[in-house]
């Protein structure tokens, strides 16, 4: 589908699918050039700076720190100024900091740079597209999520080439050119995203409108579930998936940031050998994120999550025990096949529960709490190994509290309409029979 003006024109393939693959590709190269790639950085900063492990893992808990208390804001500018808007700017941003990342001379200035990394990566990835995804899509919601987040899993492919380009050409190069690169490929992508489909004559999924028939929305999507934030942070189930999906988060973090210099400092191999564990990990999440989707769309999603919960606790825990690198090898591939499958689902789940109406806005606001995982994993794993001067207990510790997130997802049933959508549905229904 191409676009005349501001309105995307009819075609055989719905616009939803144009999104998800901008999607795609922007995650692809926010997680290749950036997140995926922070333990590769992290070696290199080691060796030139001389800064320890809780030193660097600061930033990422800092751009953490940035994503959740800018999240409920990024909600309202989403809802406000539209997709777009926001993915050009944040990508562009995101960008100009690694660029300024490549020019830095000590801590502080580190920390200012990755900051800027944080704010554009927030406002240009993650959040704006999985709202965006969200509001296009309802029947194959999982499924659209799990392919456009999969551009995360298949970003961590670019890993081994990243460390490659570290060795040969330095990292200061690398992270400038890596800035222009997010820059010239993604704002043009950044174009394609539009709010809603209502907004071009389409409902979720693709289904078009008839112009005659007001009710056809409402036909199709049965009882209007469109929870305020305000009405989600009232209910149980808004805390019982953000406190279980931060569980999660504490395994990620804390992988994302230390498994390059636990399988360097630990087991004594390259970067290169450490970018090709990372390879298969982010393959077997790649593999999961888009089967994780289908699936998302078919099972019970809550006992999905427990099960990829699970699997996040056995990796990490094998992991802190293992001193052979087939043994971490396979570990790391039980951690992506588990973050992949639990992806779609676990953001998939808040859609179905509150509705697509005021999704950024709830989104944001759980991300206050999904950060207290993100920045907890990665600065305590840090903290922790920085004083043992070994991974095992830290990796023991979080493996132990993400199997405990299990019985949120448990407890975390479908919540109640609130009153005045009860009272919505009902006069609805007497309409109808009217």
């Amino acid at each position: 589908m191409v676009e005349t003006g501001n309105k995307p024109r009819d075609s055989r393939i719905f616009y939803g699918w144009w999104i998800v693959a901008s999607g795609f590709v922007i995650q692809l190269l926010t997680a290749g050039m950036v997140l995926q790639t922070f333990g590769v950085y992290f070696v290199h900063f080691q060796e030139q700076f001389g800064w320890s492990r809780t030193q660097i893992s600061a930033a990422f808990s800092i751009q953490q720190l940035e994503t959740g208390i800018f999240g409920p804001i990024q909600g309202w500018l989403f809802i406000k100024f539209g997709p777009k808007k926001i993915v050009t700017v944040g990508v562009v941003i995101a960008g100009l900091g690694l660029m300024m990342l490549s020019r830095i001379e000590n801590l502080w200035q580190f920390y200012v740079a990755f900051t800027a990394v944080a704010i554009g990566v927030s406002l240009g990835g993650f959040m704006a597209m999985i709202a965006t995804i969200a509001n296009w899509f309802e029947k194959k919601r999982s499924r659209a999520m799990g392919i456009a987040m999969s551009g995360m899993a298949v970003g961590g492919l670019l890993v081994p080439m990243m460390a490659w380009l570290m060795d040969s050409y330095g990292w200061r190069s690398t992270a400038f050119g890596s800035g222009v690169v997010l820059i010239l490929v993604s704002v043009p992508l950044a174009q394609l995203m539009r709010r809603s489909p209502e907004d071009h004559g389409l409902v979720p999924d693709g289904e078009v409108v008839d112009s005659s028939d007001e009710q056809a929305p409402s036909d199709r999507t049965g009882p209007d579930v469109n929870f305020t934030a305000m009405e989600a942070l009232r209910t149980r189930q808004f805390w019982y998936v953000s406190f279980g999906h931060a569980s999660a988060l504490v395994v990620v973090s804390a992988l994302m940031v230390h498994l390059v210099p636990f399988i360097v400092e630990r087991l004594e191999y390259s970067t290169a050998t450490a970018g090709t564990v990372v390879t298969l990990m982010t393959a077997a999440m790649m593999v999961c994120q888009i089967g994780g989707g289908a699936m998302g769309d078919r099972v019970n999603k809550r006992y999905a999550l427990m099960v990829c919960l699970f699997g996040h606790a056995i990796a990490l825990f094998g992991m802190a025990f293992s001193t052979n690198i087939w043994l971490v090898a396979l570990f790391a591939m039980l951690h992506g096949a588990s973050w992949g499958a639990r992806v779609p689902i676990v953001i998939s789940i808040r859609a179905d529960y509150f509705g697509r109406k005021y999704y950024a806005t709830i989104m944001g606001f759980s991300s206050m709490i999904m950060t207290m995982g993100m920045m907890t994993g990665a600065l305590f794993t840090g903290f922790v190994t920085d004083r043992t001067n070994d991974y095992t207990l830290a990796f023991a510790i979080l493996a132990t509290v993400s199997a405990l997130g299990t019985i949120l997802f448990f407890v975390s049933r479908p919540p109640p309409l609130p009153e005045r959508l009860l009272r919505a549905n009902r006069l609805r229904a007497d309409q109808r029979q009217a």
